[in-house]
């Protein structure tokens, strides 16, 4: 996620980090030397004069504008859900650390006993970061046997979702100590609600990242954008003139950096710029949940270079 201050002045024009540029590069200059060449050979090809005129390109780019906008708006619709849905997640994380550690009592009221009971609290922390992992395709770290311990972490990354195994695995804490007294039913059923709720935003993340925008409709708009940008020199050089160049980068860049963009914030969980922070987010839930238990927590992830992962 890029955190910079939005730029001032020319400064707007310029700024490279966190622009779409460098991904549709090479688009955008195929697009401006095809434009060139037609400015040089006035829109003949082959002794053959290609005459186009602008109307089917106002018509056809209000269209594809149109088409354009309301796909990236789809798109950052997913993009704000997922981000929602991880709010969630730290928002139950908190909550359960704090039903846990307030509502019900340790086993033993000693030191390994109160440590044994907030080994619940850590399982909550080791689940955000499986979650992020999961989400991402990429194996935990050390972090994970840190948290639960190397034998639990090894037996839960055996299981398709680890996550869920750390759920299943408080839950039947949770169902211990009603067996034993040690919390009420009704602040019982309270706490399991807080557990399903990290379930049901895990299987929010999971329906995004599964469920993409039809490849069709991409596909349809990707090759329109490019069509229409490709064969807009021929439709402006006789009314242009040397100008026609420019005036189809600023048009390419614009839909081509449109499509592009659509592309990228789609799928929020990724480790592009663009994408959601979700280690800064699990390190907050990390941080949370430790000064819940007294015990030293990390510092909070800090942008570099104005980008936060």
């Amino acid at each position: 996620m890029i955190l910079y201050e939005r730029p001032n002045g020319l400064r707007l024009f310029f700024a490279l980090r966190g622009s779409i540029l460098p991904r549709i590069a090479p688009s955008l200059l195929t697009c401006t030397l095809l434009a060139v060449v037609v400015t040089l050979s006035h829109g003949v090809l082959f002794q053959w004069k290609i005459t186009l005129t602008p109307v089917p390109f106002s018509l056809i780019g209000l269209a594809l504008a149109i088409f354009l906008g309301f796909r990236n708006s789809t798109a950052y619709d997913r993009y704000w859900e997922a981000r929602g849905l991880w709010g969630q997640m730290v928002e139950s994380s908190r909550t359960l650390a704090r039903q846990w550690l307030s509502l019900v009592r340790p086993l033993e009221d000693s030191v390994p006993g109160r440590q044994r009971h907030g080994d619940f609290v850590r399982r909550c922390i080791a689940h955000a970061h499986l979650v992020r992992h999961q989400l991402r395709g990429s194996a935990p770290g050390a972090e994970l046997a840190r948290l639960i311990g190397p034998e639990e972490a090894a037996a839960a990354q055996r299981l398709r979702l680890p996550s869920e195994a750390l759920l299943r695995r408080n839950a039947e804490l949770l169902g211990e100590a009603l067996a034993q007294g040690r919390v009420a039913p009704a602040l019982a059923a309270e706490i399991d609600r807080s557990l399903a709720a990290l379930t049901h935003a895990h299987a929010g993340c999971e329906r995004l990242r599964g469920t993409p925008i039809p490849f069709a409709y991409m596909l349809l708009l990707h090759r329109t954008a490019y069509l229409y940008c490709f064969l807009l020199p021929f439709g402006l050089i006789d009314q242009l003139g040397f100008m026609t160049p420019f005036v189809v980068a600023i048009v390419a860049y614009t839909f081509f950096g449109l499509d592009a963009l659509g592309d990228e914030i789609e799928q929020p969980f990724g480790l592009s710029a663009h994408h959601l922070p979700l280690d800064a987010l699990c390190r907050i839930i990390e941080i949370d949940l430790l000064e819940a238990l007294g015990e030293p927590a990390p510092a909070p992830l800090q942008a570099v270079d104005g980008c936060l992962h």
